[in-house]
C-alpha cells in the first residue's frame, strides 16, 4: 500500500512530491511517516542539487500512516497530531484490520471513512480516491 500511494501520488505530476520512511523534525522531535507528501520547492537539496535523503526539519504538507498489528494506534495517532500542530495540513491513518481510514485536518475532528468514501486530499492535487480503491490496492495484481 505504501508503494502505490507513492507512485499514485507522484504520477499526478502535481507541486507535490511522496517520499516513504522520510524522517520529519519538526517541534522539539522526529517522527518517521509511511509516507510524506512535501511540496516540491521545499525538497532539501544539497550544493550539487542531489536530494537530501536524512529528512527534513518542518512537518510535511500530509503525513500518511499504515496502521500494522504490531503497532499501537495511539502512538501513531499522536505522530500524527504532532506534524498537525506543527504545520501538517492532513493526515491520514489506515487502519486495513478495519478497512477505514481516519482523516486528520487541523482545527477539526477526524473523519473515519469507509467504503465508497471519497478521501480528503491536499487542495492543489487533482486525486479522487475512495477508501475501497486504496484497500483494493492490497488485492494482488495479476
Amino acid at each position: 500500500m505504501q508503494k502505490r500511494l507513492v507512485a499514485v501520488i507522484d504520477a499526478l505530476g502535481s507541486n507535490y512530491e511522496a517520499f516513504p520512511e522520510l524522517r520529519c523534525t519538526c517541534g522539539n522531535r522526529s517522527v518517521v511517516p509511511d509516507v510524506v507528501i512535501i511540496s516540491s520547492n521545499q525538497i532539501p537539496l544539497d550544493e550539487s542539487g542531489e536530494i537530501i535523503s536524512s529528512g527534513i526539519d518542518f512537518a510535511p504538507a500530509w503525513v500518511i500512516e499504515i496502521l500494522s498489528p504490531a503497532q499501537s494506534q495511539t502512538k501513531v495517532t499522536g505522530n500524527i497530531l504532532h506534524c498537525l500542530k506543527n504545520g501538517s495540513q492532513l493526515g491520514w491513518l489506515i487502519d486495513p484490520s478495519e478497512r477505514c481510514i481516519l482523516v486528520y485536518q487541523p482545527n477539526s475532528l477526524p473523519d473515519l471513512l469507509a467504503g465508497q468514501d471519497i478521501l480528503t486530499v491536499l487542495e492543489d492535487l487533482n486525486l479522487t480516491l475512495s477508501v475501497n480503491e486504496v484497500f483494493a490496492w492490497l488485492q494482488r495484481q495479476v
